[in-house]
């Protein structure tokens, strides 16, 4: 969210300041969206044998998602969010306390049961941090990656950070830098970004000045942050095998890094009416979607700098329709529909 266009809303104002910004939807979304783009999608993982396990699955089916790698298991509940709504004596006040989380069938699914003709097929495995969170989901992830890059698929990890269900900063680095070591091609937003590169990037970003620095500069700065960190930045958290690192600012820029060139496609965002005119939880699954889909078709495109903008620009494209059509499911965007909206914010040059 912009931090100055959003100031007023108490009901928007987070603490820490820097993750003001939602970590994104479940993987479900990422494959949803990823077909609707013209791909192939299948979701490996483990659901009860319950209302929401069983919807879960019938939506994808609905929507086209191979679900043959996912298990059901009716010794355990899928997993939910628990919310417990308190009215005070004047009834017109409320709060609203979350209930501890249980464990879940998503937490049980174990490394023998992953379906290894699935990922024979697979040409890119995607997870992100949610995974990490269980100790046997851990090894069942590891034993994943190790099985893909058997076949010579490529390993993308969609940060996503969710802070609040980790137990300290130190733990939660470790972990992510176990799964960052193996990851080819990775997706942080900036404020993740910036939480892995530690609180002396934070000084260096709100000090830096331009070259040609003019008065004005201080007014622009404060509508919104463009500052894209160097190479030399990011060394503290790259690593060889990184094919491609994709730092997002919601749709208004993604910035790139590959071992041979880096720099930032400009997008666009809007400021919202309302909170309920847009549902902007959906919009960086699209985003990633977008970008597997170019790379499946495309697997050697962060090797032409020209080329790799071209289709990060569809990406952006395909962000913009998430956000401004309402509802997860139905919000997201086609492929004919995601290049229609490119060809009307992009000339034609940049096509």
């Amino acid at each position: 969210m912009h931090p100055d266009q959003y100031s007023s809303w108490k009901g928007l104002q987070w603490n820490p300041p820097e993750f003001v910004r939602a970590p994104g939807g479940p993987p479900s979304n990422v494959a949803i969206s990823h077909v609707r783009l013209g791909g192939r999608a299948a979701f490996m993982g483990k659901v009860g044998d319950d209302d929401f396990g069983n919807d879960l699955v019938y939506k994808m089916n609905t929507e086209k998602v191979q679900t043959r790698a996912i298990k059901i298991d009716p010794e355990v509940n899928t997993a939910a969010s628990h919310m417990r709504i308190c009215f005070r004596g004047d009834g017109d006040s409320r709060r609203m306390v979350v209930e501890t989380a249980k464990a879940c069938a998503e937490d049980s699914f174990l490394s023998s049961e992953i379906n290894v003709d699935v990922l024979k097929e697979a040409r890119i495995l995607h997870f992100n941090s949610g995974v990490l969170l269980s100790p046997a989901m851990q090894s069942s992830l590891f034993r994943a990656i190790k099985l893909s890059k058997k076949f010579n698929s490529r390993v993308f990890f969609d940060l996503n950070l969710p802070l609040p269900l980790w137990k300290s900063r130190d733990e939660t680095k470790e972990l992510i830098r176990s799964a960052w070591n193996e990851a080819d091609l990775i997706e942080v937003s900036r404020e993740e970004l910036e939480f892995l590169l530690d609180e002396e990037y934070y000084e260096k970003k709100r000090n830096y000045r331009p070259q040609y620095y003019a008065e004005s500069f201080e007014q622009t700065r404060k509508i919104r942050d463009y500052y894209h960190y160097t190479p030399e930045e990011i060394a503290p958290i790259w690593h060889d095998g990184i094919k491609i690192l994709l730092v997002t600012d919601g749709t208004l820029r993604i910035h790139y890094y590959t071992p041979k060139f880096n720099g930032a496609v400009i997008g666009t965002e809007d400021v919202l009416i309302t909170p309920f005119t847009c549902d902007r939880t959906g919009s960086g699954d699209a985003v990633v979607a977008a970008v597997m889909r170019k790379l499946v078709i495309h697997p050697e495109m962060y090797e032409d700098q020209d080329f790799l903008e071209r289709q990060l620009r569809f990406a952006v494209a395909a962000g913009i329709i998430s956000q401004w059509t309402i509802g997860a499911v139905r919000g997201f965007p086609t492929e004919s529909a995601t290049q229609n909206l490119k060809e009307q914010v992009y000339v034609p040059s940049m096509w």
